[in-house]
């Protein structure tokens, strides 16, 4: 509603459509805390620096570990530091378990993800200033990336390289750089109407979300989640699977058969 409209407010309501921004989300007083890009740290139109930053790492590591659904979830954290209304965590440690039939032991695979907020320890000392090489992505004093575990070593991934170290003396392996121009390859594939030239299916980016969104609901409603991979459903919690949609505010809704 315009009527929400103030002096301080006008210059960005002359560029946006407030009503259409907001989408299917509730209908609130326009606050610039809340738009831009600090959309992100509320519930009503993001899911937090997991489905910010972290998707992109989130996708390295399913791709590396060859997984997309999980049997197991569970998360912890919470906004930590400061007392704002921000509302998704700045802090947060998930697991997710997946199936592994051709392993041994327990049979299965584990994906460690965290959200540190602000600065973080420089794994290795690998992040520091002084030593940038073949490291995670240093944004500010903050340090992005994965890290691989195996049998014989460990593998460091950064945005465009990945290193490997090992035995317990931890000595330099293998080596890589490279970039991909993934805006480029989805543009060839539109221009092309063809899927396969991309680089990876589009349903990569489903699985990765549905990662985001598990870890999300395991925090908010403080409880490991035990998934159905075939259903992709929540076992035994419809509290859990309510919060897999949302009511959606009209006329912003989606409808239930396409």
């Amino acid at each position: 509603s315009n009527s929400w409209i103030g002096p301080f407010t006008q210059n960005y309501m002359n560029k946006v459509n407030y009503d259409m921004w907001q989408g299917p989300a509730p209908a609130k007083p326009f606050n610039r805390n809340r738009f831009h890009y600090n959309w992100h740290w509320n519930w009503d139109y993001g899911n937090g620096d997991m489905g910010n930053q972290g998707v992109h790492e989130m996708d390295v590591a399913r791709w590396g570990l060859g997984v997309k659904i999980p049997s197991k979830v569970s998360a912890v954290g919470g906004h930590m530091m400061f007392d704002d209304d921000q509302q998704t965590p700045n802090t947060l440690m998930s697991v997710f378990e997946f199936p592994n039939a051709d392993s041994g032991g327990d049979k299965k695979k584990i994906l460690q993800f965290e959200v540190r907020h602000w600065m973080t320890n420089p794994e290795e000392s690998l992040g520091s200033r002084e030593n940038l090489t073949n490291t995670y992505m240093t944004s500010a004093a903050n340090i992005v990336g994965n890290i691989f575990y195996g049998s014989k070593g460990y593998m460091l991934k950064d945005v465009s390289g990945w290193q490997t170290y090992m035995g317990k003396e931890r000595k330099t392996g293998e080596s890589g750089t490279g970039e991909g121009n993934h805006y480029q390859n989805f543009i060839d594939a539109i221009r092309a109407n063809d899927q396969g030239i991309l680089t990876a299916p589009i349903e990569e980016g489903f699985y990765s979300c549905v990662l985001i969104h598990l870890a999300n609901i395991s925090y908010r409603l403080g409880r490991t989640l035990h998934i159905d991979t075939e259903k992709i459903q929540v076992i035994n919690d419809e509290e859990a699977n309510r919060m897999f949609t949302r009511e959606y505010r009209k006329p912003y809704v989606l409808p239930e058969k396409i």
